[in-house]
């Protein structure tokens, strides 16, 4: 039976991305009526969204799909301040340059999750740098600084747990909550917003906003958070052995991030397709209690839907054709992700250590080295056990040197 009347908040509760709401009664009212206008923000930190980041957008995407408004806020200017929160030291302050390049990069994976334009329930990118970098500094202390009170700042999670630890935390940093706090008002006074979404992390900045508006005159507003989510086995999502699992294709290809998918945890399998897919429910259970060996169909369903996604269905259906052929049929699969190199660097003797670092299997020599010694490394599915050995043109096979990482990272070394 639905907890609630708005699809909305049916839809967010039976897929698991509910932590915390400010007032359920009150949102679910305006979700059912079509009248919630949501907004979640994003520091320029990096080029590209990651899949730590999907979850939220995800959440923007269900508010659209139930008749409601997503607004996504770059953070064109909060990111020149830095968001204190889960962090031991001060973010780099990165050039305002860096700032507008990253953020024009980050907005291709929005308009694969929701649509944008200028109908009711359309989404609308905004960037904070529009108000937050036209304010006064004694106009904002006045008009804005007021309403805060320098104990409740300090109580906030963000804030406590980073003295807590002894970390110094700069003037700038302790001013985060307030500019965040100032963009829901702006947002509420511009745009009609009435929702804030992120993850449970941000639940004090989120709070903060609802009472800066109201002590600043706007009308009700609302909070939503869905959990910090981690792997079953505790590891923090979006890591890979690589790195960053980023969701724009020219910083991790399709073929890789359709594995990172396949790689899911058994017991993350259901979670995971409630949380990042868009299939029915009645779909999902079926794949989530699939057991022993028939749980990698499971999987691969899941790489092949989020894949497609970001990425398109063909490129997703084409990643699928590639593991398939390299891990059932044992074949070596020119869809596998290739890297060029000179010809005569080949002829000349490439060392195996700068092979796999350029393959992008190791993030350094010493961690090649390292592989090595544990007999993580292959060519051509030969493990490598001599770190100065090196690759020759007697190692092409079809016209590449196949590079393995373990038995499930491969990389096709195509001399030009």
């Amino acid at each position: 039976m639905a907890r609630y009347k708005s699809d909305f908040l049916n839809t967010l509760d039976e897929r698991g991305f509910i932590h915390q709401c400010s007032d359920f009664a009150g949102l679910d009212a305006l979700a059912v009526k079509g009248e919630a206008i949501g907004y979640i923000g994003f520091d320029c930190t990096a080029p590209s969204f990651h899949v730590g980041n999907m979850i939220v957008l995800m959440m923007l995407h269900w508010l659209q799909q139930t008749g409601n408004k997503p607004i996504v806020l770059m953070g064109g200017g909060t990111t020149r301040v830095g968001d204190p929160s889960g962090k031991d030291e001060t973010r780099k302050i990165l050039p305002i340059e860096q700032i507008e390049a990253n953020k024009a990069s980050m907005q291709r994976a929005c308009a694969k999750l929701m649509a944008f334009g200028a109908g009711r329930t359309d989404a609308i990118m905004l960037d904070n740098a529009e108000w937050l970098t036209k304010l006064n500094y004694i106009e904002m202390l006045r008009d804005v600084g007021r309403h805060f009170s320098v104990n409740r700042m300090l109580a906030l999670d963000s804030v406590k747990s980073r003295l807590e630890r002894d970390q110094e935390m700069s003037f700038i940093e302790f001013n985060y909550q307030v500019l965040q706090a100032y963009d829901f008002t702006v947002l509420a006074r511009t745009q009609g917003c009435n929702l804030q979404m992120g993850a449970s992390d941000q639940w004090g900045n989120i709070v903060t906003g609802i009472d800066l508006g109201r002590r600043m005159g706007t009308h009700q507003l609302y909070a939503l958070t869905t959990p910090l989510l981690t792997t079953s086995s505790g590891a923090k999502m979006g890591k890979s052995v690589a790195g960053a699992v980023w969701l724009n294709e020219d910083m991790l290809g399709a073929y890789d991030f359709w594995q990172y998918w396949r790689n899911t945890e058994d017991a993350d399998v259901g979670r995971f397709l409630r949380l990042f897919t868009t299939l029915p429910m009645t779909e999902i259970a079926r794949l989530a209690g699939l057991q022993g060996a028939e749980v990698n169909e499971a999987k691969k369903v899941l790489a092949t839907e989020v894949t497609a996604m970001l990425h398109g269905r063909a490129k997703a259906e084409a990643a699928a054709r590639t593991a398939q052929e390299t891990f059932e049929q044992g074949t070596l699969a020119q869809g596998l992700p290739t890297v060029e190199i000179a010809a005569t660097e080949l002829a000349a003797g490439l060392g195996v250590l700068t092979a796999f670092v350029r393959a992008g299997l190791a993030k350094s020599n010493g961690e090649a080295r390292r592989q090595i010694a544990g007999g993580g490394l292959r060519v051509n599915d030969a493990a490598v056990s001599d770190d100065a050995a090196k690759l020759a043109p007697g190692d092409v096979r079809d016209g590449v040197v196949k590079l393995s990482l373990g038995r499930k990272r491969h990389v096709l070394l195509k001399p030009v």
